[in-house]
């Protein structure tokens, strides 16, 4: 079974002259591209902007790219959920063990930010506006 988090893609922008990423919006996808683009991200040095929903794997942006590279505007929101797989025959299955993986390689305040919230689950949890903005600073 692959492990997956959503279904869709990644809206990205990359700004060549000001070396950042802007994450525009993505509902999330599959995790082995994000995991590919992030860390590519990560070993270019470039800053990311999220200014839009980033859910679901997308949200591996924030285990893969160092936090002091991440900033968030006023339309950022970031959606967490429980790692799951699907069967040839398209049934989701639970995977509770990859949940917890994924949590663990959260930041120390996202990991607590889902925790006060009951943990990963099915149930979508959205972290945006002042409580985002504890977490990562604004972008200027």
């Amino acid at each position: 079974m692959k492990i997956f988090l959503s279904v869709t893609l990644l809206l990205v922008l990359a700004s060549p002259s000001s070396a950042e990423i802007r994450i525009l919006g993505s509902p999330g996808g599959a995790v082995g591209p994000f995991l590919d683009l992030f860390e590519s991200v990560r070993e270019s040095g470039e800053r990311v902007v999220i200014d839009g929903p980033c859910l679901s794997a997308c949200t591996l942006v924030l285990s893969l790219v160092p936090s002091e590279r991440i900033c968030v505007t006023r339309r950022a929101v970031l959606g967490f959920h429980a790692a799951r797989s699907m069967d040839r025959r398209g049934r989701l299955h639970a995977e509770p063990e990859a949940s917890e993986l994924v949590l663990e390689a959260y930041p120390d305040a996202v990991q607590a930010w889902i925790s006060r919230r009951g943990g990963l689950s099915s149930r979508l949890l959205l972290l945006r506006g002042r409580e985002l903005a504890a977490i990562y600073p604004s972008c200027r």
